[in-house]
């Protein structure tokens, strides 16, 4: 039927997303055609538990319609793709260090909780404690459509545990976010661009992987961009992953330099330092998680520490969608 099987996909991968965006409507209606019928018979038969069965329903159809609507935000490019999410602490050497492996735990957590497959990439550990950088991909229908509210500055406010005086320290922390480039879109890399270097991978990867140069360093030598990737037995695995990111990262630049839209990509880069932090997370002297740019905030921080950031999430891409409406 088509002469190029690539593009047979790409229309049928299309198809399927059509589809699947034009499902829930397709349920909501039969929901709300149910929930008339079994309104009618109750008011018939004077039915008390009908009469509570359609109150049960009518709070799901609420429930559902409030998913749509979260839905309808995730139309971007990218939106359905997988995520690749990297860490970054901020000055504050030990510090800065282990609030990263605190964001770490929680996106982990959070990936977990929603039924993504999360890859660990690339992870430095720090000398004393946290960790240095750290590149998780996060697999699964809009990963990157609902994290990609994350990128930015994560500012921590706490009682050090590293400071035996007990005094209360500030921490930041970056997260930027792309969207995997998918198969279908061609990113160009000139192999003269690329400077590849192997050593020994470390860290939580086994030990197996520092008796071989396993892990794969590339630098893009244009943009100056540097992708690892070590969690991999083989060289070859490792470097095809971190060509997958450098791709990713090269294809965010691109999508910048035609739309002039950093911030629908990687988030809005600043430096990771007083007055540019998206959220802060202060646990002393109370406690409290506020996003500066929603103003949704909540004192249950263990949870939201703990992966539970679907709130945050939520709020974050309404705000934009009425962002862009009222534009």
């Amino acid at each position: 039927m088509w002469d190029d099987p690539s593009k047979a996909q790409v229309i049928l991968k299309e198809k399927s997303g059509i589809d699947n965006s034009l499902q829930p409507f397709f349920t909501i209606e039969k929901q709300y055609e149910d929930l008339h019928i079994l309104l009618e018979l109750s008011e018939e038969e004077d039915g008390e538990g009908m009469l509570e069965d359609a109150g049960d329903g009518v709070t799901k159809l609420f429930s559902d319609l409030d998913d749509i609507e979260l839905k309808s935000t995730l139309s971007s490019e990218g939106d359905r793709n997988n995520a690749i999410l990297t860490i970054n602490p901020g000055a504050g050497g030990t510090e800065s260090q282990d609030w990263a492996q605190i964001l770490f735990r929680m996106y982990t957590r959070w990936a977990e909780k929603s039924g993504y497959k999360v890859e660990v990439v690339e992870y430095l550990p720090g000398e004393e404690a946290g960790l240095k950088s750290a590149t998780l991909t996060i697999s699964g229908e809009y990963a990157y459509g609902y994290l990609k509210g994350e990128a930015g500055v994560h500012r921590l406010v706490r009682i050090s545990p590293f400071d035996a005086n007990k005094r209360r320290h500030t921490s930041f922390a970056a997260i930027l976010v792309y969207p995997e480039v998918s198969e279908d879109i061609e990113v160009e890399i000139d192999d003269d661009d690329l400077r590849i270097d192997t050593f020994r991978a470390s860290g939580a990867g086994g030990q197996h992987v520092n008796k071989t140069d396993s892990a794969v360093r590339i630098t893009h030598l244009p943009t100056n961009i540097v992708v690892s990737c070590q969690n991999e037995r083989s060289q070859q695995k490792n470097r095809a992953t971190a060509m997958k990111i450098l791709k990713a990262r090269i294809y965010a630049i691109k999508k910048k330099e035609q739309d002039e839209k950093l911030d629908e990509i990687i988030g809005e880069k600043k430096d990771i330092a007083w007055g540019s932090q998206i959220r802060s997370y202060t646990l002393q002297p109370y406690q409290l998680i506020k996003d500066h740019r929603t103003d949704c905030e909540t004192g249950n921080v263990n949870a939201v520490l703990d992966g539970g950031l679907d709130e945050f999430i939520n709020k974050y891409l309404l705000f934009k969608k009425e962002k862009q409406v009222s534009a």
